[in-house]
């Protein structure tokens, strides 16, 4: 099931929703605005008995990595 997170643009509301398609219209369960964006999620990944996140800790850049300026 495809859930994502976001973040609203206009309150910086963050929130989760499941997204069964891409004609979905996403809104912001605090403002009910339109203007949202789907953050980056990062997820854990268990290998050869050793945890591991996707991201490396203290790269920094919040939900989009740093490139947008969103914070």
């Amino acid at each position: 099931m495809p859930i994502y997170e976001y973040r609203c643009k206009r309150c910086d509301a963050e929130f989760e929703k499941y997204v069964p398609g891409a004609a979905t219209a996403v809104l912001c369960p605090t403002c009910q605005s339109g203007e949202v964006m789907r953050k980056l999620s990062v997820f854990g990944l268990r290998t050869t008995g050793a945890f591991q996140a996707s991201a490396a800790a203290g790269d920094g850049g919040g939900c989009c990595g740093g490139g947008c300026a969103c914070h």
